[in-house]
């Protein structure tokens, strides 16, 4: 009969799926802030709310992780200044672009990060999803199309459109670069890295773009106060989870933001169509297929 303590050393016969739920829980953080930001917005303009957002979201970092900044790599160091100037950069086309397009035109097109996750898996790593990597990922791009309701939608291409596919590319490439170098990486650290990467970078174009200074209300400072606690507990979160997490199902997950978004919109009085719920279930669907299928593949 085995001892209790060789039973315990047993590897446990499915993997842990709590990183899965991590990631399924920054989703909803997501979608529950988006109207945080659409109301802050009234106050500041978008490049010192990102600025003034990720610095407060830097420096709570810094205060969960400054003993452990004295062991910071190099590669951590490189990691976060890479993936935080990408970060940056979406966020950036992401706003120049809906200063020329409609915003239900750059859901749309933002949404193609989902496809262009595992080929740039494919193209940069050498890592080839497999079948049910591969149906998560078609399915939960349909329901991001459903509940963007492309109908009537002009797709003609200018510079407001390709400025919004550019930030679709670096979303991807965010998430393939944490789901690259995150096992190399402690979270925390890299996290602080990136946040006040992004925080300078935001502050830059604040300056370059003669943005005016924010009107200071209590509601952007109660905003700048909540977003930043929730911009450095999901940084960390997704450098933490995305070590066991492939990129590609991540992807699944962060394709949950929207549903979240919908279901707060509901709750604030707007109305879901039709096409949006059936949007929304394809991409509840993924999730639940990318799940099965990676529990399989273990």
């Amino acid at each position: 009969m085995p001892s209790l303590t060789a039973t315990a050393d047993l590897p446990p016969a499915y993997p842990s799926r709590l990183p899965d739920l991590v990631l399924i829980g920054v989703t909803m953080i997501w979608g529950f802030t988006f109207l945080v930001v659409q109301h802050a917005l009234r106050w500041s303009g978008p490049f010192a709310f990102v600025s003034l957002r990720f610095a407060t979201a830097g420096a709570i970092a810094l205060l969960l992780c400054w003993r452990e900044l004295r062991g910071l790599t190099r590669t951590e160091l490189k990691t976060g200044l890479l993936v935080g100037s990408v970060l940056f950069g979406s966020y950036s086309l992401q706003t120049l672009g809906l200063q020329l397009i409609p915003s239900s035109k750059s859901a749309f097109l933002t949404g193609l990060y989902v496809p262009l996750v595992p080929l740039f898996q494919m193209l940069l790593f050498r890592r080839r999803p497999g079948f049910s990597a591969w149906l998560g990922i078609v399915i939960a791009f349909a329901g991001l199309v459903l509940l963007s309701d492309p109908r009537g939608m002009h797709l003609e291409f200018g510079a407001g459109e390709w400025l919004t596919v550019a930030a679709a590319a670096m979303i991807a490439l965010e998430i393939s670069l944490v789901g690259r170098f995150a096992g190399q990486c402690h979270p925390r650290r890299v996290a602080v890295v990136q946040l006040l990467t992004v925080s300078l970078l935001a502050a830059l174009g604040w300056q370059c773009s003669g943005e005016a200074a924010p009107q200071w209300h209590p509601v952007l400072l109660l905003s700048l106060l909540g977003m930043g606690l929730a911009t450095a507990l999901i940084q960390i979160a997704m450098n933490w989870a995305q070590k066991t997490v492939p990129a590609t199902r991540a992807t699944v997950i962060y394709a949950m933001e929207p549903v979240w978004a919908g279901l707060v919109g509901a709750l604030a009085g707007e109305q879901l169509g039709m096409l949006a719920i059936s949007g929304a279930a394809l991409i509840v669907a993924s999730v639940l297929i990318s799940q099965l299928g990676g529990r399989r593949s273990h």
